[in-house]
């Protein structure tokens, strides 16, 4: 029996078979000619009839899917027969390249020339670049890239998930995520929790378990078996009969004594804004904004932005919702905000900094969301990213103030914000602890990265002693400003419990932790929480601090959690 120890980042215990994700395909050598047995003609034949099996297959497979995977599917299946992309590498090929060279390059010219037409032109710029892969593949018979296609549910093995590999997960097909690299803040790691997927990422070594093996994988413990013994079937099966207890979440967040912590959701749109309000979230904690600007290359109208907003206040009429400002640059860049060649992009213009360097797009912005405030019943608050001083912070309340928006805050998640929490929250309504990035810049450790994921998590002391300095912060001088936790620590049901102990207000979380965080929390009361968040801050590392805590709150072995 192999067994790999990662990280657990989304809980469940799942027996299932392997389908490892295939390797991104290679660039084929610049320069490569045709084979001296392989005619012009017979190139040209060959790719077209890897183009005609790439188009079949993903129009198969978009005739199966739903929502934005079905879209994302008839939008490359349709590009692996554009014309000019096949006349273009055909003309390459007839000149003495061989066809999986002209079909790169190919590719990459028509790419160029559909991003820099714009708009929807521009979005099918990575349609392009995604059928020349799958063509490539097809002319060497190796697996496509991207979700493997199968009949039957698995167990999902890879390196790492890029964003637009989620397109096309199917979580009704894909069991668990299992990830080599990665860390608990990566992309992965967010979808998992997003989709309700048991998953581990840092599993060193999982990359070798052969395809078809049966495994087993704890969600929770981030563990993972090859060969499942008994005891390991017989803990799914219990998953199985008790994750039924977790699937709602009741719409009141309380500890066991009665101590109210409103329990809200982290959304992205209005589809996802319903979605958790179906789920019973008390409201949203976190309104990203990004999803209006992201894959543009000019700002959206104050119009558009407007009914986007309100399109999601809509669905939580006299309900809080917190909505952050675009927070641009880094991993979010935009051509026409951010500067992509900075060195350093995580310590760079982004967030609410962007407005040093393009002032206008921010007021913009606040305009549009005091519109759709106006015209719906939803409480909206108001904050920006990435604020690191007092005058940062009085700075925005100004401009939201000047909009119109009454309720103006900021995201901690730069420790400087933390450390000086008292002058900055003199300076606005309330604050929302950006757990994510606050981890990354306290620790010194990129979020994405699988060997700094033992730094990489909320359960360091260190991060846990910031959120204690944010909330004595707002209690000095007689602030007591609200402070909420929006970042990917308050769904870990675990860690809610010692965030309410610190004296958070309110935990955010993708809709789907909901029920799991509610359920724990009602378990213990606020001097308990409280006595964990101190035994937790006195821990010396993030793995005992963890421990010791779980070990305090058994009912999370009884559900698998």
């Amino acid at each position: 029996m192999q067994n790999f120890q990662g990280v657990g980042v989304s809980p469940g215990r799942i027996v299932g078979l392997v389908r490892q994700m295939p390797k991104p395909v290679s660039e084929p050598p610049s320069g490569e000619r045709l084979a001296a047995d392989v005619s012009p003609e017979d190139a040209v034949a060959l790719l077209k009839a890897a183009a005609q099996t790439v188009h079949d297959e993903l129009k198969r497979r978009a005739d199966t899917a739903t929502g934005d995977g079905k879209a994302v599917l008839e939008a490359t299946a349709l590009m692996a027969k554009d014309t000019m992309l096949l006349k273009s590498a055909t003309k390459l090929i007839n000149a003495g390249t061989s066809a999986e060279r002209a079909i790169w390059e190919a590719g990459a010219s028509v790419s160029e020339m559909l991003h820099n037409l714009g708009g929807y032109m521009a979005e099918r710029a990575t349609d392009v670049l995604d059928v020349r892969a799958r063509i490539v593949a097809e002319l060497r018979g190796v697996p496509a890239p991207g979700i493997p296609s199968s009949d039957t549910p698995f167990i999902l093995v890879a390196e790492d998930l890029a964003p637009a590999d989620t397109a096309t997960l199917d979580p009704s097909k894909v069991l668990a995520l299992v990830t080599s690299g990665g860390g608990p803040q990566s992309h992965t790691a967010i979808i998992a929790r997003s989709l309700g997927l048991p998953a581990v990422v840092a599993a060193h070594g999982v990359d070798d378990i052969a395809d078809g093996s049966e495994v087993y994988v704890d969600g929770a413990a981030g563990f993972v078996a090859v060969e499942p013994s008994a005891e390991h079937r017989a803990s799914a099966t219990a998953w199985a009969e008790t994750s039924a207890t977790l699937a709602s979440f009741d719409g009141n967040g309380t500890t066991a004594d009665g101590h109210l912590v409103p329990l809200l959701a982290n959304v992205g749109g209005a589809k996802d804004a319903v979605a958790a309000a179906g789920l019973g979230a008390q409201g949203v904690g976190l309104f990203r904004t990004e999803f209006c600007f992201l894959e543009r290359d000019t700002e959206p109208s104050v119009d558009e932005q407007a009914a986007a907003y309100k399109a999601v206040f809509d669905a939580f009429p006299g309900k809080k919702v917190v909505l952050r400002t675009l927070d641009a640059g880094a991993d979010k860049p935009l051509p026409f905000l951010t500067d992509a060649t900075e060195p350093n992009p995580a310590l760079g213009v982004r967030g609410y900094r962007t407005d040093f360097t393009t002032p206008g797009v921010l007021e913009r912005q606040l305009q549009a969301i005091a519109r759709a405030a106006s015209e719906s019943e939803a409480d909206v608050w108001v904050m920006a990213p990435m604020i690191s001083t007092a005058a940062e912070a009085g700075r925005f309340a100004s401009l939201c103030a000047a909009a119109g928006l009454k309720t103006p805050g900021v995201m901690v998640e730069v420790p400087s914000a933390a450390l000086t929490a008292a002058t900055v929250l003199r300076e606005v309504g309330f604050a929302s602890l950006g757990t994510n990035d606050l981890t990354q810049y306290a620790m010194a450790a990129d979020r994405q990265l699988g060997p700094l994921a033992e730094l990489n998590t909320p359960w360091q002391p260190a991060v846990l002693r910031l959120v204690q300095l944010t909330v004595e912060g707002s209690a000095q001088e007689g602030n007591n400003k609200p402070i909420g936790v929006c970042g990917e620590a308050a769904a870990d049901p675990a860690l809610a419990v010692v965030l309410t102990g610190l004296g958070v207000s309110t935990l955010s979380m993708t809709a789907r932790s909901l029920a799991a965080v509610g359920t724990v929390l009602k378990t213990a009361t606020l001097e308990q929480a409280q006595e964990l968040a101190r035994l937790a801050l006195s821990a010396p590392s993030a793995t005992e601090a963890r421990e010791w805590v779980r070990a305090k709150l058994p009912v999370l072995e009884e559900l698998g959690l």
